[in-house]
């Protein structure tokens, strides 16, 4: 049947992760750059009630442009994915659930809030299912791009676990007053253009115990072998200061917007900007 479709099955994890590296590559423009542009447009006409309802924050549609996005990170740790690596992606999991559905229950500790959009199917009715696929990328990006940016002096833990905690703070900063603006979650105070200062105490506890299990559970050394090889692998945080930091300057709010370019920057002094059109399907077909 594989075969009848034009495609065949991996032979091993090795095959499945070339291919998977081959799928990026090739439309690494059209994940890193277009998705995003089109998701802030598909978003912000949602809010300001320019879509009909069956389009308007439809949550397949949000699920499945998150997991496109998300591709280039995929491909680039798929090939260091041992024991250790999933059972500390297990144990973040059950925690991730755990105190996102705690806070939502109780308040702490992000402060009081509640959900303003369907993110698609739901644990217990009370947290997107999908949780970790928007949390966990969110957290390993900082701690790429703190390994890129520290070189040699992230051998040395407390400045590489305190950097990409600071990293991993500033995303926050960018993400929740855009997505308050938009309507995905409401808090009861609003002090950060619409997010209480508790938010961000919550997110060191929830990001340091997040940035320990990455730390723990990744060969740091396979990690930085991978992020010289694999061009892509930080692609995902490119969409994601497109994404946020588009939404952002929409709604005016300057601070996230400088924060997103900020981040933008970093991404730059790393080379993690240089996408090489000639070498997409799109290059190719205007050479021809």
């Amino acid at each position: 049947m594989a075969e009848l479709l034009g495609w065949q099955v991996p032979e091993d994890r090795a095959a499945a992760t070339r291919r998977l590296d081959a799928l990026v590559r090739e439309h690494r423009f059209t994940i890193a750059v277009v998705f995003p542009l089109v998701g802030a447009v598909t978003l912000l006409a949602s809010a300001q009630n320019l879509l009909p309802p069956p389009l308007a924050f439809n949550p397949f549609f949000v699920l499945f442009g998150t997991l496109v996005m998300r591709l280039p990170l995929v491909a680039g740790i798929a090939p260091l994915l041992d024991r250790k690596a999933v059972a500390a992606l297990g144990l973040l999991t059950a925690y991730s659930y755990g105190i996102e559905l705690y806070g939502v229950r109780t308040g702490w500790p992000y402060g009081e809030f509640t959900y303003g959009v369907d993110l698609g199917p739901m644990l217990l009715g009370e947290v997107p299912l999908g949780l970790p696929v928007f949390f966990f990328p969110l957290v390993l990006n900082s701690y790429l791009l703190v390994l890129l940016l520290l070189g040699r002096r992230a051998e040395s833990a407390l400045p590489r676990l305190l950097a990409t905690l600071a990293t991993v703070l500033l995303v926050d900063l960018i993400l929740d007053p855009g997505a308050v603006a938009i309507g995905f979650w409401e808090y009861e105070l609003g002090q950060f253009y619409g997010v209480p200062w508790q938010n961000y105490q919550g997110w060191l506890l929830s990001g340091s115990i997040a940035v320990l299990l990455f730390d723990l559970g990744f060969d740091r050394a396979g990690l930085r072998r991978r992020l010289e090889s694999c061009e892509f692998m930080l692609d995902d945080l490119v969409s994601f200061v497109l994404l946020w930091g588009g939404i952002n300057l929409f709604y005016a709010n300057w601070v996230p917007v400088g924060l997103a370019a900020l981040l933008g920057g970093s991404l730059l002094w790393t080379d993690r900007f240089d996408f090489d059109l000639s070498e997409t399907r799109l290059g190719r077909a205007v050479r021809r």
